[in-house]
């Protein structure tokens, strides 16, 4: 469990650390998903399936890293896996970038994908023990740290496409910046007492804080797993999809694909308003407004295209569907961290997290192979449609369960 730094850094200090490597990521990310249909030009990847499957290996990269960044914060801890992970993960993106080979590409899709996993379990891990240090919800605030570097790294990626920098001097200038953040950040971060290192009294009460029956007894955890897991098919589908959309359905020119960008803009003002949202509604409440507006913007996307004549109507109305897309998904992850954080004290976070990440690994695991599948046969809003319905389904999963009612 993280304690207090050797050195007494204030809590602001560490706060702020931790919001930087969100920022980071968020950067990093937004970097890579804004060159997706550069990156499938440049490979001649015409066919919806098999760019599909290409990016399907990096949410195989998540899975892959499931067990390995369970050893590494046992044995290493939260602080130095965050090193580990988020710094693999800036490196995986200049790689990305270099390659000319679709075999090697895929290699490194696979890495970003295992490097951005662990990220994601230890940087949320440190910012729950964060939270919990100011008493507080604040979890969301580093969210939206994320996603305001996120819809920067969009708004870039737009500029640099159509001043056709390539791909991989872009990724070269983020890699360069993201790695000094990285290296003057990393110093600030919540210590960790390794397992190693714990007195044999501590390591007894961990193991049985580790005990299945204990595990199984969270069923939050399971419920909050699931919802993760169609949070995860939906932004997958909107990180990897929205501008090919765009581009093959909509058929916008360049100057014109805008559908990345506005659904990151309006996922960081989601994640802005989020703990605003906490003080007018419960969290389960929140969590079933996304899934109703996720499902609304997925229907105006894929059902109402079919009624706008001019390209300009159409990339309005698509727009108007991405950005309500976006206001749904920005609030549901932070959500579930932040009711992890407040109502699950029998397991340590990480552990939480990393069962929350088995359960959930699934989502984008198929995202990309069946929206491609969809895609080749029916059509991109078609798919659209389809992943629509997931919101549906949060709705109920929330508003039937008991546990998270109480949650």
């Amino acid at each position: 469990m993280p304690t207090a730094n050797s050195v007494s850094y204030s809590k602001e200090k560490i706060r702020y650390a931790v919001l930087s490597l969100f920022l980071a990521q968020g950067l990093c990310f937004a970097s890579w998903a804004s060159r997706l249909t550069d990156i499938k030009s440049s490979f001649d990847l015409s066919d919806l399936l098999h760019f599909g499957l290409l990016v399907t290996l990096q949410p195989i990269g998540k899975f892959l890293a499931i067990p390995i960044v369970g050893f590494l914060m046992q044995r290493i801890g939260s602080k130095n896996t965050v090193l580990v992970s988020l710094g693999g993960f800036i490196v995986s993106l200049f790689f990305i970038g270099l390659t000319s080979n679709i075999y090697i590409l895929g290699t490194f899709f696979t890495l970003f994908g295992i490097c951005w996993n662990m990220t994601d379990i230890s940087l949320n891990t440190q910012a729950i023990e964060v939270e919990r240090m100011y008493g507080r919800t604040i979890i969301a605030t580093f969210h939206a740290g994320w996603s305001i570097a996120a819809c920067a790294g969009a708004l870039i990626g737009f500029l640099v496409i159509n001043l056709n920098v390539s791909p991989g001097v872009h990724f070269m200038l983020v890699t360069v910046l993201c790695l000094a953040v990285v290296v003057y950040s990393f110093r600030f971060l919540l210590d960790d007492v390794a397992s190693d290192r714990k007195d044999e009294q501590t390591q007894k009460e961990e193991k049985a804080r580790f005990d299945w029956k204990v595990i199984f007894s969270e069923t939050i955890l399971f419920q909050l797993g699931l919802v993760w897991l169609f949070a995860l098919i939906i932004e997958n589908t909107m990180f990897d999809w929205s501008n090919v959309y765009f581009e093959s359905t909509i058929h916008a020119p360049k100057t014109m694909q805008v559908g990345f960008l506005v659904f990151m803009v309006m996922m960081t003002a989601g994640r802005l308003l989020a703990n605003y949202a906490y003080r007018i509604w419960s969290k389960p409440t929140v969590l079933k407004i996304a899934g109703t507006l996720i499902f609304i913007g997925f229907f105006t996307s894929s059902i109402l295209i079919g009624h706008a004549e001019s390209m300009a109507l159409k990339v309005v109305v698509n727009s108007i569907g991405f950005m309500l897309i976006g206001l749904g998904i920005s609030c549901i992850v932070p959500t579930i961290y932040s009711i992890v954080g407040e109502k699950v004290k029998s397991i340590p976070v990480g552990a939480a997290l990393t069962i929350m990440s088995g359960i959930s690994f699934v989502g984008p695991l198929v995202t990309n192979v069946f929206v491609g599948f969809v895609s080749k046969h029916w059509g991109l809003e078609i798919a659209y449609l389809s992943v629509g319905f997931i919101g549906i389904c949060i709705l109920l999963i929330v508003s039937l369960s008991k546990t998270m009612k109480r949650g």
